[in-house]
Parts: structure tokens; C-alpha cells; sequence
């Protein structure tokens, strides 16, 4: 059976231009040869650490970005193919919320204007049904009616958060593209918005594609987890599968970063600096920065092979 989502090959490519004629002197794999699907009701966690390109992918996957290769399957058709009456179908179905809940928001609307506007648009709500529906889509998010008058400014950054999710619900969305909605809030308001998450899931039976630098919180979420590294995807598993049995070399740094009380002040994390910023022409990307590279590594770019019925990495040393 299909899922809901299927990306296949996705890559997304950036020229990088020098000189005062701008010549292309090479390219930026922002995502490089991505392949991943999401099924009705579950949540995939993108994680990497920032320029990976999991926001990109993100993008790609919300249709706000045109790729350079491959494509991306939603219920079955090439969203890439969507033009007129069929993307604006799209955009109710696919909704991103954006890391920044105040950047996001327009400074100059009310907040009755911001929840309002997706119900204007897409003709979804006759004129005296509006405010019925905007205070229900307030309780839905935990928010009182009263600030409908207010502006962004005046709203704390989960309040924010839960503003933009109750703009997205006002279109019934079946899949729901998060770029880090939680990165930016105090530890205890990341709790509650990831409880929030989890609880509209299973109320409107939502999918989410959940991306995150935070393997912590993806944890609490995420029905499986797919790691990203310079563009490519080198670790997929269920999410428990993911932490009980790791197989990357990066998977394991990702997840020795992770805070905790058990930590001691002298723990390493065992990896090496190396080139963050772009792939090598050839052999896998992470080779730079591992402690255990071959030869193999550096000259043979490794594909993602399965090591159970579930789980797929990206190494040619797993183990």
C-alpha cells in the first residue's frame, strides 16, 4: 500500500557563483538523492544538525520549493505536476508551520485576521459562521477567544505557535510539515506544543513530517526517524528501534549530544571536526569526520541498505 507521502530521489541543488560574471563554479547539495514515505496518522522525524538540508526538504515536500531532480508522490500524484484549482487543493492538504512563530505571523493583522484569512480564501466558512469558527479553532489550540482582538506582539512565543497551527487547522490539512515549531520556546512551552501535536493527531488523525536538530524531542513524537547528513538521509528506523540500536557513526554523535543527568563532564562525543558545509565529489559524506574510515569510505559512496525489516543505514561499516 502506498503512503500518503512518497519522496523519491528528491535533490535540490544551489549554484555557487564567483566573480563579476557570476560563473557557476560548483554546487551546493542542499538535498542529494533523498528517499523517504509517510503513511496516513504517523510522524517522521527529520533530524541533522543546522545545514543538513532537512529545512529544504521540508520545503520541497510543502511544494514551496521547485526541485533540481526526483519527485514527490502526495496520495499517489506528483505534487510538482499541480497547477491552478489543483494546487490550491494541495496547499489545504499540505500546511507548514515555520520554526519562528513571530516572523511567521504578519505584525500588521489582528489575530482574528490571521486565522480568518486561509477561511476567506479557500471560501470555507459562509461570513456568519466565521467568529463560531475562529473561537472553536482558539479551544482547539488551548487559547481564549479574548485575544482575537490582539496582534502577535502582544502573544508569548507559544502562544504564537499555537496561533499558526490554529490557522492550518482551519483547512482540515491531512499532512502537516513542521520546521523546528519548538526550538525556539522555553523547555516547559516545548512540552506543552508537543503534547498539543500529539493530541490534534490523534483528533484529526494528522500526519506530520517533524524536523528538528533536537533528537530529544523527535523521541517524544516521532513514529520513526530518519537522520540526515549533508543532503542525504544515512540512518531510517522506528524511533525506539533508532536509540536502542543505532548503526551510524553520526546517529551515535547525534545521539551522545543529547543532555542528560547521566552525563558525566569528562564524556567525548566520538567523532572528529571535519567539513561541514558540503559533500565530497565522491565516498561517503561523512567520511571527514568519522573515527573508523576506510579506504572504501573515501572512495566508494555508500547506499541506505536495510539492516532489519525496518531499519535502513548508510555505511559501509556498520556494524
Amino acid at each position: 500500500m502506498p503512503g500518503l507521502l512518497e519522496v523519491k530521489n528528491l535533490s535540490k541543488y544551489y549554484p555557487v557563483e564567483k566573480g563579476v560574471f557570476k560563473q557557476a563554479v560548483g554546487m551546493v547539495r542542499a538535498v542529494d538523492g533523498v528517499d523517504f514515505s509517510i503513511a496516513a496518522k504517523e510522524t517522521l522525524g527529520l533530524v541533522g544538525e543546522s545545514g543538513c538540508g532537512k529545512t529544504t526538504c521540508g520545503r520541497l515536500v510543502a511544494n514551496l520549493l521547485k526541485p533540481t531532480a526526483g519527485q514527490v508522490l502526495f496520495e499517489e500524484e506528483n505534487i510538482y505536476g499541480f497547477k491552478g484549482k489543483s494546487l490550491n487543493n494541495f496547499r489545504k492538504k499540505v500546511q507548514i508551520i515555520f520554526q519562528d512563530p513571530f516572523s511567521s505571523l504578519d505584525p500588521r493583522q489582528s489575530i482574528y485576521d490571521i486565522i480568518t484569512e486561509p477561511l476567506r480564501i479557500h471560501h470555507l466558512c459562509r461570513r456568519k459562521e466565521i467568529n463560531t469558527k475562529v473561537e472553536e479553532l482558539l479551544n482547539l489550540v488551548g487559547l481564549s477567544n479574548d485575544i482575537v482582538k490582539g496582534y502577535p506582539h502582544q502573544l508569548s512565543g507559544g502562544q504564537r505557535q499555537r496561533i499558526g497551527l490554529a490557522r492550518i487547522l482551519s483547512l482540515n490539512p491531512k499532512l502537516i510539515v513542521a520546521d523546528e515549531p519548538v526550538s525556539s520556546l522555553d523547555i516547559s512551552i516545548q512540552a506543552q506544543i508537543i503534547n498539543l501535536f500529539k493530541d490534534l493527531q490523534q483528533k484529526y488523525d494528522l500526519s506530520y513530517l517533524f524536523i528538528s536538530h533536537d533528537l530529544g524531542v523527535v523521541k517524544h513524537i516521532a513514529n520513526r526517524i530518519a537522520v540526515m547528513y549533508l543532503g542525504k538521509i544515512v540512518e531510517l528506523a522506528d524511533s525506539d528501534e533508532l536509540f536502542a540500536k543505532p548503526y551510524h557513526p553520526y546517529t551515535k554523535i547525534l545521539l551522545q549530544s543529547i543532555p542528560s543527568i547521566k552525563t558525566k563532564k569528562n564524556d567525548k562525543v566520538a567523532g572528529k571536526e571535519g567539513d561541514k558545509t558540503a559533500a565530497p565529489v565522491k565516498g561517503c559524506a561523512f567520511y571527514a569526520r568519522c573515527t573508523k574510515a576506510a579506504n572504501r569510505c573515501r572512495d566508494m559512496e555508500p547506499i541506505l541498505e536495510p539492516k532489519g525489516e525496518k531499519h535502513f543505514v548508510c555505511c559501509w561499516y556498520p556494524e
